[in-house]
């Protein structure tokens, strides 16, 4: 590890915690608004290695939110832009890329018991919920990232354990199902705002090509039509990856400071 590249970082969090976080292995599942800058704050932090996990071109609705969206880069696959960028960061950070859509029928290639955190920032239920079960089962720690489409306020973005949650509405179908599993505990970042209803798209300004991709997965993946599209922005999906990354940071190197994103 160049340590001069990270040594205002370590004037806060020390060498031993450096250390630790240059030995850790994070796996990103979904670098879309929220997950790239999962990616972006870890590697900027240190982390010696990560796993990203998309299968998701760059498309031209990207450019308001994703951080690897660029005119440049529109039609490169998600994850080939985000190794590329991750080594100009940090050139030692080990970076393994799947180009997989993660749900239960894809969860066999994957083995958690090599991962030291695991973040979900996927949209799908029933991925988010292959993905928590997984590491549950073999205990390893899991954060995962509810609704930040149509919202518009960061201040209301929360960290906390999902039986905790109010206003989301994917936290509360979360809840339910993760009762199913007798899953009793997941740290969670939600937002308590609540969603604002997305108006309809003017009929000169996108195309049904625009649309195929919503915080990294189709429309036709959600289940859900071009109209029920979310709307999104720069600043909600990023401040809640950011949070994300914080989170991991801190319970990764068990570096204890006031949790600013708690009541």
């Amino acid at each position: 590890m160049n340590t001069n590249q990270f040594a205002r970082t370590r004037l806060i969090f020390g060498k031993d915690n450096m250390e630790k976080l240059y030995q850790a292995r994070v796996i990103v599942f979904g670098i879309g608004g929220v997950g790239s800058y999962v990616v972006e704050s870890l590697v900027r932090s240190g982390i010696g290695a990560i796993d990203i996990v998309d299968d998701d071109k760059i498309c031209l609705t990207n450019l308001n939110r994703q951080l690897y969206a660029l005119h440049s880069t529109i039609g490169k696959d998600k994850v080939d832009v985000a190794e590329e960028r991750i080594h100009d960061i940090n050139p030692d950070c080990k970076v393994t890329k799947w180009k997989t859509f993660y749900m239960p029928d894809t969860a066999g290639q994957f083995d958690f018991s090599q991962y030291d955190y695991i973040v979900d920032c996927i949209d799908t239920v029933t991925g988010k919920l292959e993905i928590i079960s997984r590491a549950k089962a073999i205990k390893k720690p899991v954060i995962s990232c509810m609704g930040a489409g149509n919202k518009v306020d960061p201040t209301k973005l929360k960290v906390a354990d999902i039986t905790r949650t109010s206003v989301c509405p994917l936290a509360r179908v979360m809840r339910n199902e993760l009762k199913k599993r007798h899953i009793k505990r997941l740290k969670v970042v939600f937002s308590t705002e609540t969603a604002i209803a997305p108006q309809a798209p003017e009929a000169d300004s996108a195309s049904p090509d625009d649309f195929k991709d919503t915080s990294g997965i189709t429309p036709a993946r959600q289940g859900i039509s071009k109209k029920q599209t979310p709307g999104s922005n720069a600043f909600v999906p990023s401040v809640a990856g950011m949070i994300i990354a914080a989170e991991v940071v801190k319970d990764l190197t068990q570096f204890h400071v006031t949790d600013l994103f708690k009541e």
